[in-house]
């Protein structure tokens, strides 16, 4: 079920159909309910997880089928290291996992893997997964998977913030020459160029909050909140989710004709 919490809910239209001319460019998704999912199941959040793995792989053929040029999961964050060990533990062992068995199909498919976030903070066992996907997908022409990992906007934009500093202080820029186009360059997601900018943001498990995602670069982006937890969405909820976008009206603070 889709929309806002206290208002009724509608049920999925199966006569719903996508506009392939209109399939957002950069779909950005907030992964959220893996726990909440498995406790209702009465399994360890570690299930949810576990399954939620799974879910990445089925939207991520989904996605691609459809034209998506460039999908960005968050995946990992910030403040996720405020969690209990073991949970934490079992994460950063996932992209291992992850990878492992997903590489091989990605390349056939011509996906590239790419990653935002501070990795060089991660575990070992996990920036070396990390990396080896990187390298293995880098020709792959197609759509980019970008994972958010160990990723918090405000400390990208405080490390960008300070490394346009640097710039000035050390004479190789003037305080004028400082723009958005400039900002945009020194943050991380400046390697997908002008698909930068998510057209429409997804996050799952009915909550409505963005959670230090993206601050700079949703500045016009769409947001779909949909109530079903991370696992348990499929094609057909990840298509609906897409067709409310499409319903929108974007004018981007300007008025259409």
């Amino acid at each position: 079920m889709f929309g806002f919490k206290g208002k009724k809910q509608p049920t999925i239209d199966s006569n719903e159909t996508l506009d392939l001319q209109r399939i957002p460019k950069h779909v950005a998704i907030i992964m959220d309910g893996n726990g909440r999912w498995a406790q209702q199941r009465h399994l360890p959040r570690i299930a949810g997880h576990k399954e939620g793995m799974n879910t990445v792989k089925k939207i991520t053929m989904v996605a691609n089928d459809l034209g998506i040029q460039v999908l960005t999961l968050y995946a990992f964050s910030t403040e996720n290291w405020k969690r209990p060990d073991q949970e934490v533990n079992y994460l950063m062992g996932l992209p291992v996992t992850f990878f492992d068995t997903f590489v091989p199909e990605l390349i056939a498919n011509n996906i590239q893997v790419q990653v935002i976030g501070y990795t060089d903070q991660l575990p070992a066992k996990t920036q070396k997964a990390v990396n080896n996907a990187i390298e293995q997908t880098k020709n792959n022409t197609g759509m980019v998977l970008n994972f958010a990992l160990n990723y918090g906007s405000r400390a990208e934009i405080v490390s960008a913030v300070q490394a346009i500093s640097q710039e000035v202080v050390t004479n190789n820029l003037t305080i004028e020459a400082i723009d958005e186009t400039l900002i945009s360059e020194h943050l991380m997601t400046k390697q997908l160029n002008e698909l930068a900018d998510p057209d429409v943001i997804i996050r799952t498990s009915g909550e409505q909050r963005i959670s230090n995602f993206l601050l700079w670069q949703i500045a016009y982006s769409e947001f779909v909140f949909i109530d079903e937890h991370w696992p348990a969405v499929d094609a057909t909820i990840f298509k609906h989710a897409l067709f409310l976008y499409q319903k929108r009206d974007r004018r981007f603070g300007g008025l259409n004709k």
